[in-house]
């Protein structure tokens, strides 16, 4: 798909999203009032950035301020569970069917005023001068409280423009360094396309290290790949890392799983304790390539000279580890550490196949933490088996289908391969749509809230996928059965209301939408459960007026329960716990309506 395409494609989710918003919660037609469809422009990308291990989960919050001469913005966070790391993003969206460029000053405008909310939630306590009410008020209270902890701070443009710079120089803000990215159409169509999603990244390690490294190279093996086994210096991944960031790390891995962990806790130990036994003790990195430039070391040996396009789809939270422990203790010696690495090359011109082997590279080479176990889970039975019931069930129509995306990107790739022209594209988009596209880590969140585990929906898409997968094995590790027709269409029927809820949910609430949608979905499966009639919901392919009256009324109810039982914490972190479910599940509300149709 060609970056126009995407574009193009990009448009139709965004106002796709907005209209069954719109027509979920009884609105006319019209363009909402700013910022809504800015709002959902972010919401997407941050959820894209979140999926592939770019950011943590990721949590909608609009706020303009001006105070003095100064104006504030955001447009949404996220924060590690450690509280450790904090990513803000601010949303430059156009609504453009045209490929256009936007200036570096607009850019660094957007970023400077998310600076200044920043600044202001540390210098002059910005949550004070907040009502409680405002969408903001969480986020800057925690701001204030933990941003002498913070490890890690950036701060994402999001755009559906073209810009020239993706990065800029980092920038201090009370005593910390806050790195400035910006992720527009262009880096998005890397990300989203069937293409290899990495930014072009030239590492020449004569520069940085001083000389090629030493290697044992195996080239012409294979047709697809060559290979090279290397020992690259502590301080050189530590520069790297420290120049290239989350970039090095976006084909199939988390940026960073936070130095708390068991395995990152032992990592900070070695490089304190033994740094010459670290290349003992670790397992090493993974890299892949898109070139590389080979020379001879200084034993005569084969050296590598530069990578191009490097990327490490398994080593991340090493490299990153080393790169945050070194930041903490300034005074810590990266000489002696020694990092092994196994470098491959790849050498396919079919970029399908490229990123299906990295996918398989990753899948085996990953022997520490999970690298994303919803990518590695996308060939276990259960999702074969929705894929094939998707491809094969047509909606009560007749002419629509649903999409189950088993593999990421795979409904761009469909796009691309059976929209060969504008007329069939258009036919295609309207048969199926990006509404009617349902993610692994989506149905876990539509399943688990359902299952009365808004609990776990709460702990973010990847976790809460993994505690689903787990709910598809018995006791003795083996799959239960498999969907079958009826029970593909009820999965199908749980997403529609789920999907209703959120967009009749998140225009009335300000903040933390997503923890009442998973708790007023659990709710009623809770009060009407035993009840309800997901076959109701399949034929007519929506949720009856009665319903949305409902889910709206215990919404808003949901919100003063979690908000009052939080007790001064966010939300969201509080959402997370099974305590919170039993107070929520505990609480008096509004009686349900006995008309509504699901409930005949």
């Amino acid at each position: 798909m060609e970056l126009a395409d995407f574009l193009h494609q990009t448009q139709a989710e965004v106002r796709a999203e907005i209209a069954e918003r719109i027509g979920a919660s009884g609105g006319g037609a019209g363009t909402p009032p700013y910022p809504f469809p800015e709002s959902v422009f972010a919401e997407i990308v941050m959820q894209h950035m979140a999926e592939i291990g770019m950011t943590f989960e990721p949590q909608i919050c609009h706020y303009s301020a001006k105070i003095g001469n100064a104006v504030l913005r955001l447009s949404g966070f996220s924060i590690s569970e450690e509280a450790d790391q904090l990513d803000l993003f601010v949303s430059l969206y156009s609504n453009t069917d045209q490929l256009a460029p936007i200036a570096d000053a607009e850019t660094k405008t957007a970023a400077e005023q998310c600076f200044r909310f920043l600044a202001r939630c540390v210098e002059d306590r910005l949550a004070e001068k907040m009502e409680p009410s405002n969408d903001a008020y969480a986020l800057a209270t925690t701001i204030q409280g933990s941003y002498a902890n913070l490890d890690q701070i950036r701060v994402y443009v999001l755009t559906d423009r073209q810009a020239k710079a993706k990065n800029f120089k980092p920038r201090e803000i009370v005593g910390k360094t806050v790195k400035l990215e910006v992720m527009d159409i262009e880096r998005l169509h890397r990300h989203w396309s069937a293409g290899t999603p990495r930014d072009e990244l030239i590492v020449n390690f004569e520069q940085v290290s001083g000389r090629p490294l030493p290697c044992v190279y195996v080239p012409g093996e294979s047709r697809e790949y060559d290979y090279a086994l290397t020992v690259i210096p502590g301080e050189t991944l530590r520069f790297v890392y420290d120049k290239y960031g989350a970039r090095l790390l976006e084909a199939n891995v988390r940026s960073f799983l936070s130095a708390t962990g068991k395995v990152n806790k032992g990592i900070r130990e070695t490089l304190k304790a033994e740094p010459e036994r670290f290349m003992a003790y670790n397992n090493g990195i993974v890299i892949v390539a898109d070139e590389a430039g080979w020379s001879t070391a200084a034993d005569g040996g084969a050296g590598l000279l530069w990578l191009k396009g490097m990327q490490i789809v398994n080593g991340g939270q090493t490299t990153a580890s080393i790169y945050f422990t070194k930041k903490k203790e300034p005074q810590l010696d990266l000489r002696l550490v020694r990092v092994p690495a196994k470098i491959i090359v790849m050498k396919s011109k079919d970029p399908v196949a490229e990123e299906a082997l990295i996918s398989d590279i990753s899948r085996y080479a990953n022997s520490q933490n999970s690298v994303k176990q919803s990518d590695l889970s996308a060939n276990k039975p259960f999702h074969i088996e929705m894929e094939k019931l998707a491809l094969s069930i047509y909606c009560p129509d007749g002419i629509g289908r649903w999409f189950y995306e088993r593999a990421a990107g795979s409904y761009n790739t469909m796009l691309a391969r059976e929209g060969g022209t504008p007329a069939q594209l258009r036919k295609l988009r309207e048969a199926i749509p990006p509404a009617r596209k349902i993610t692994k880590t989506d149905l876990a969140k539509y399943l688990n809230a359902w299952d009365k585990r808004p609990d776990l929906v709460s702990l973010g898409s990847q976790k809460n996928f993994e505690k689903f997968m787990e709910g598809t094995r018995s006791e003795e590790g083996a799959t239960v059965a498999l969907p079958n027709v009826a029970i593909y269409k009820t999965m199908v029927a749980k997403a529609i209301l789920f999907k209703r809820a959120q967009a009749l949910i998140r225009p009335s609430l300000p903040a933390f939408q997503a923890n009442v949608v998973a708790y007023t979905i659990s709710l009623l499966s809770e009060q009407a459960g035993r009840l309800f009639s997901f076959d109701q919901i399949w034929n007519h392919q929506d949720i009856s007026a009665g319903l949305k009256g409902q889910l709206q009324t215990w919404a808003s109810e949901v919100s003063d329960v979690l908000n009052r039982s939080a007790s001064g914490r966010m939300v969201s972190e509080w959402a997370k716990k099974s305590e919170c479910w039993t107070v929520v599940k505990e609480a008096s509300y509004s009686p349900i309506d006995p008309g509504i149709r699901e409930l005949q």
